[in-house]
């Protein structure tokens, strides 16, 4: 199905307190970073955070699900929180911190 644009833009706007957030269109659906670092996904119009010990504790009783068919769980971030832009930026920048930086690809020879 894929997500809307609309989505996407939502999600952004309410983790901006958090920095520099993007989307990567990833497979129809999209990837959400923090500075280099990809945080979560979008998938039918969903948001599913990396999932993260502090994460976890921010977040209370996470809702856990897988964001596509044979991917790992993840927390999945409904409604009001997602309405919460303090809580939910909050939320970005505790996972990010946990998270490593992305392996540099080699280049081919």
């Amino acid at each position: 199905m894929g997500s809307q644009q609309s989505t996407i833009d939502f999600v952004l706007d309410q983790m901006s307190a958090a920095g520099a957030v993007s989307a990567k269109k990833m497979f129809g659906e999209y990837g959400v970073y923090l500075d280099e670092k990809m945080v979560a996904l979008v998938c039918d119009d969903v948001l599913f955070i990396k999932p993260t010990g502090g994460g976890r504790s921010h977040i209370g009783t996470p809702v856990e699900a897988p964001p596509y068919p044979g991917a790992k769980p993840c927390f999945q971030i409904d409604g009001d929180l997602c309405e919460d832009r303090e809580w939910l930026s909050q939320l970005v920048r505790i996972t990010a911190q946990e998270l490593p930086l992305p392996k540099k690809k080699k280049k081919a020879l």
